[in-house]
């Protein structure tokens, strides 16, 4: 079968997958994944494999991608003038008027204005469904010509992609190119846009979009969650609790063989923080904040070490406390900061003594 989606956990060498395939192949492909860092990091995993870019493969971000083939070669049937490039937005873009109880946004009928800022920059969140209208308007040769260029079209973390861009997603299903998707649901630590399209798939994303509104479509993708269910980085005890966050998805099977001692997940009060760190010295993390030793929960996501320091935020205690549905991106950065630890996570707590512990988790106490 041509289009393939795989289900992978953290761990289970996903990326050097994608990229074996990759260097398998006979005919041009294209590589894309939603984040800088990621695209880097796929450059530095093939030149560590090969020596070298092969010239059949080509590398570049999500947006990146959008740009160069689908909005500047076919923008003209929607917009006339030149595109400045790409405007990264945090919040819902195309504000006319900011009003009290609800704010005013111009209609994608206002073309300029609805998709680009006045720099004439188009706005990310808005990019996929620009680009899906220059491919309906210029009657499917945004995808005709793409699939003349590139035979195989890979799609790394495809997790982060969401709303329009799984529109997209089904225009490239039904075109001539092999598609290859790749990600972990577990780890949707970015959103492309803020559209309600498509909403009831955040939580489960591409796996249930594809099984329940790509039932009909001529060429079927075929959705492998067994494969790449296992982790080599951490151990069986961070697989199972770093899992509860995602109780609809089974526990991935450690394939890391080493061992050492406090092989678990703990508690530490803030006061031993100092005294454990002498003994341990584990790679401290942060929400957002940290200082120049340490890691964000994101800017982890590509490393791994023994063990990890974790300083939750007070949602994350209080959502470890009573296991209730939280902000889908805030549980998947706590999952990516949970599963960088080959041997033990230490998560720091102002408990007091009398106090009720989170379920599943150990209490280390200073012996010393």
């Amino acid at each position: 079968m041509a289009n393939k989606l795989v289900v992978a956990a953290a761990g289970s060498w996903k990326t050097t997958f994608l990229i074996n395939k990759a260097l398998k192949a006979k005919w041009r492909v294209l590589i894309t994944t939603f984040t800088e860092c990621n695209e880097a990091e796929i450059r530095k995993k093939i030149l560590e494999m090969k020596g070298y870019i092969p010239r059949n493969i080509v590398i570049q971000t999500w947006f990146s991608f959008l740009l160069q083939h689908w909005a500047r070669p076919y923008q003209w049937e929607v917009f006339e003038k030149r595109i400045n490039g790409l405007l990264l937005v945090e919040e819902k873009s195309w504000l006319k008027k900011k009003m009290w109880k609800f704010n005013q946004y111009y209609k994608e009928e206002e073309t300029e204005k609805h998709y680009f800022s006045p720099t004439g920059k188009v706005y990310s969140d808005k990019l996929s469904r620009f680009v899906i209208k220059c491919n309906t308007l210029n009657k499917w040769n945004v995808v005709n010509r793409l699939s003349k260029i590139y035979k195989n079209i890979f799609i790394d973390e495809v997790q982060d992609l969401a709303w329009y861009d799984l529109d997209i997603i089904k225009l490239l299903f039904n075109s001539k190119s092999n598609i290859l998707l790749v990600g972990d649901p577990r780890q949707v630590t970015y959103l492309t846009h803020f559209s309600t399209k498509y909403r009831k798939y955040n939580q489960w994303w591409i796996k249930d979009f594809i099984e329940y509104e790509y039932i009909n479509t001529k060429n079927k993708c075929h959705v492998d969650t067994a494969s790449f269910n296992h982790s080599y980085r951490n151990n069986q005890l961070i697989c199972d609790f770093s899992s509860k966050l995602y109780p609809r998805l089974n526990a991935p099977i450690s394939k890391q063989s080493d061992v050492t001692t406090h092989e678990w997940v703990f508690l530490i009060h803030w006061k031993d923080v100092n005294e454990y760190q002498k003994e341990f010295n584990s790679k401290v993390l942060r929400y957002r904040k940290a200082w120049k030793w340490e890691l964000t929960f994101w800017i982890s996501k590509w490393l791994w070490f023994d063990r990890v320091l974790i300083y939750p935020t007070k949602p994350i205690i209080t959502y470890l406390k009573d296991w209730n549905v939280w902000k889908l991106t805030s549980i998947a950065k706590f999952y990516v900061a949970l599963t960088r630890a080959k041997f033990s996570v230490w998560i720091v707590f102002d408990y007091t003594d009398n106090e009720e512990f989170i379920e599943w988790v150990e209490k280390w106490i200073n012996v010393k």
